[in-house]
Formats: C-alpha cells, structure tokens, sequence
C-alpha cells in the first residue's frame, strides 16, 4: 500500500466536499430551469456527483482517510465558496425568472472550480496510482459535464 499523506488526505477531503456541494448546486438548478429536458439532465449530474462522493469515500477508507469527519482548512474555504456559488444560483434564478441560461451558466461556474481542484490534486506526486485513475476518471466526467452545460447555455 502506498504511503498516505496529508496532502493525499486533504485532496481527498476538498474533492467529497466539492462534490457534496456540486450535487446540492445541480439538484438546485435542476428546481430552477423550466425545460423538462434540462430538468433531467440536471437531476442526473446531481445523481453523478452524489456517487462521486461515495465513489470518493470508499476510495479514501482503502487508505485509512476519514472523509466524514476531517476538516482541513481548504476545504472549509471551499465549502464556503460553494455555498456562496449555490446562492447565486439562487438569487440569479429569482432575478432573471428562473432564467435557464443564467442557471446553466452558474452550473458551468461550478464545474470550472471542480476541474480546477481535479487538476491540482492531480499534480500532486504523492497521490497513489489508483487513486490517480479514480480522480482522472471523475475529472473526464466532470469535464464531458461543463462542455454539455456550456453547449445547453448557447442554445437557451
């Protein structure tokens, strides 16, 4: 087993936490717009990134990291900076009469800071390779997530 550090563990942490946030941010956005279409899609991304936090978790046990009750500084930050995008979804959705391009462009937003936070845990050295692919794979998704949300907000 590889040797697990603090900076794996806080990669860990911030990531289920961004996910946390960005399941809450789609379900929320998924309330929002006024397409069926895009009601579904949004509810589906909700779903993808509740698994990643499962997916996440069950991961980080394997190494002996406590998703559920670690706290590291960045991650509170990143918590708060999420629940500050999440009221924007809000309070743009209210301004623009659930406005469906101001929404997906929030999602779109969202997913920015997620891949930002992907890449960085991506270039730390100490991550396991397995956990390297688990992260690659999720980034890929959330990647695939952000060009379809982009291309839904040109055509709304």
């Amino acid at each position: 087993m590889a040797t697990i550090t603090g900076e794996t563990a806080r990669a860990y942490n911030d990531l289920v936490e961004i996910n946390k946030t960005a399941a809450k941010g789609y379900q929320e956005a998924a309330e929002g717009v006024s397409s069926p279409d895009l009601k579904s899609k949004l509810s589906e991304l909700s779903q993808q990134r509740a698994q990643f936090v499962s997916e996440l978790s069950q991961h980080a046990q394997q190494y002996g990291i406590n998703t559920e009750n670690e706290t590291t500084v960045e991650s509170v930050v990143a918590d708060a900076a999420a629940a500050v995008h999440r009221g924007w979804i809000n309070l743009k959705s209210a301004v623009t009469g659930q406005d469906d391009s101001a929404i997906l462009g929030e999602c779109e937003t969202g997913d920015a800071v997620a891949l930002q936070s992907y890449e960085t845990a991506l270039r730390s050295t100490e991550l396991p390779a397995e956990a390297r692919n688990v992260l690659q794979k999720q980034h890929g998704e959330i990647l695939s997530a952000k060009n379809w949300v982009t291309q839904q907000k040109g055509t709304r």
